[in-house]
């Protein structure tokens, strides 16, 4: 069943546990969609996946929509979110609502932001304008350069506590799922019991309502491997495989064979 918004809390009552993951192209969505996937993140990790970025910083507003809309082609069936990029909350309000309309028209069905200090009027107000809102907090990457890095949040009391307040005035915004990533599985069990809305984690332990990876991540196509991380598969060593393969045998004079010639 195709999930909308209202779904992620009934999930959460029914303690179903949510699945989510990124896409950034139409090959990899029509597979996706044939999956048992609940939703799927056009994420602003394109920006690194994609097109080798260190830092999600480089994505842009074009860069997500092109990606929402090649994804959304494949992906009728699920339920499709995509990541405001950096700064495109943060540069009026008039800005922000014309950006976040953007991704919808791509084919998004919600937005995902980042943070929760500066953002909740903003994310209140796309709610209200009919644009679902997805919520993210702990290790941000769009705040890299403040955080001095990837580093774990949540760690001591008192930034648990924040964590744990930023969760509750991101459903108090609105938001109808909230991402905790790279918080210390305390931190997050203590941010899902105090709200009604999903806590999807993504290195946050399991006593979360749900989990996110990187589809390349879990597919073992990047050599990137945090200890968040579990390979589903290796992914690159069958790739490699495959593509040296097909040199030998055009090396070889195997390929084509007959049947993969065309004749008069």
């Amino acid at each position: 069943m195709r999930l909308s918004p209202s779904d992620f809390s009934v999930r959460k009552k029914n303690n179903q546990k949510i699945t989510m993951v990124t896409c950034y192209d139409y090959t990899f969505a029509c597979l996706i969609n044939d999956s048992g996937v609940d939703c799927v993140l056009v994420g602003d990790s394109c920006a690194d996946v994609v097109y080798g970025a260190e830092t999600t910083i480089s994505a842009t507003v074009s860069m997500m929509a092109a990606h929402t809309r090649a994804v959304h082609r494949g992906l009728p069936d699920k339920f499709l979110i995509g990541d405001m990029p950096f700064l495109s909350c943060r540069q009026g309000r008039n800005y922000g609502v014309r950006a976040a309309g953007r991704l919808i028209a791509a084919g998004a069905d919600a937005v995902k932001i980042e943070g929760a200090d500066g953002t909740t009027d903003f994310i209140a107000c796309l709610v209200q304008s009919g644009i679902p809102v997805m919520g993210h907090l702990g290790l941000t990457p769009q705040f890299y350069h403040a955080f001095g890095g990837y580093k774990i949040q949540g760690r001591s009391d008192d930034a648990a506590a924040k964590l744990t307040a930023d969760a509750k005035n991101l459903q108090q915004a609105g938001c109808f799922a909230v991402v905790a990533e790279c918080v210390p599985a305390e931190t997050a069990q203590s941010m899902a019991a105090a709200i009604d809305i999903p806590l999807i984690g993504i290195g946050a332990g399991a006593a979360v309502d749900g989990q996110v990876l990187v589809l390349h991540d879990l597919l073992g196509l990047t050599a990137f491997r945090p200890k968040f991380v579990r390979h589903y598969l290796d992914g690159a060593e069958l790739v490699k495989k495959a593509v040296n393969a097909y040199c030998a045998d055009t090396e070889n004079g195997m390929f084509p064979a007959a049947e993969e010639s065309f004749t008069r």
